[in-house]
């Protein structure tokens, strides 16, 4: 079993990190090579919120360099938290992530993630796991950062 967690600050309020998280007119979101797209957007304030997730992955698992995975967020609490769930392949997989906006005040939050990821296969896990969830997590604090503070400029400009 594999953890990584991070946190970032951004100029930003929570109620603004989380109108752009849970905008329920956007059904596809990219980012980079991250492309996330909203099957099933949950009940009112986003618990059973269902999405499909492509990213990269190494070449070395012969996926062409793309991974998939099927999450489903639970535990939400608007404005503050929410966890998700997910299944991912090609390196069949099970991970379970928490986000936490912590407000900071003057305008400012501090973004929380934590994240488990296991792979189901005891061999496969025992040889690739590590590396594997090293390669996927690398760049996630950089890449969430910038998509959320490019996504609050739009959101404001569009004011």
């Amino acid at each position: 079993m594999q953890e990584h967690a991070f946190s970032f600050v951004v100029d930003a309020t929570p109620r603004e990190i989380w109108t752009l998280f849970w905008n329920r007119r956007q059904r596809i979101i990219e980012h980079g090579d991250v492309r996330i797209e909203i099957l099933h957007p949950g009940d009112e304030i986003g618990n059973g919120l269902v999405r499909h997730c492509s990213f990269r992955m190494p070449r070395y698992l012969l996926s062409g360099g793309v991974g998939y995975s099927w999450e489903w967020l639970t535990e939400v609490t608007p404005h503050e938290s929410w966890r998700y769930d997910g299944v991912g392949r090609p390196l069949w997989s099970h991970a379970t992530g928490r986000t936490r906006l912590e407000d900071l005040g003057d305008g400012r939050a501090r973004v929380h993630f934590r994240e488990v990821y296991e792979v189901f296969n005891p061999l496969l896990r025992a040889v690739l796991e590590r590396r594997v969830h090293r390669f996927i997590s690398r760049d996630n604090d950089r890449l969430m950062k910038a998509a959320i503070e490019r996504g609050i400029r739009a959101m404001r400009d569009s004011r």
